[in-house]
C-alpha cells in the first residue's frame, strides 16, 4: 500500500525531465566549439613516469624489508 502517490510523483517527474526544455547557454557553446583559448589544464606539460627516488612514498613504510 501506499505505493501509487509514489508511482505517481515518480511519472510526473519523469515526464518533466522528457518534455522540458532546458535552457541552453549558446555562446557558451559556440566559445567552446569555437576553439578560443585552450582550457588551462592543456598547457601544462605531460608528467614524466619516471621515478626520481627523491619522493617519500608512504608504501616503503609497510613493504618487506629486504636486505
Amino acid at each position: 500500500m501506499g505505493r501509487g502517490r509514489q508511482k505517481a510523483k515518480q511519472t510526473k517527474v519523469a515526464r518533466e525531465l522528457k518534455y522540458s526544455t532546458p535552457n541552453t547557454d549558446l555562446t557558451a557553446l559556440q566559445r567552446e566549439l569555437g576553439g578560443a583559448a585552450p582550457p588551462v589544464w592543456a598547457n601544462r606539460e605531460p608528467s614524466s613516469d619516471k621515478d626520481d627516488g627523491d619522493e617519500y612514498d608512504p608504501y616503503d613504510d609497510w613493504a618487506p624489508r629486504t636486505r
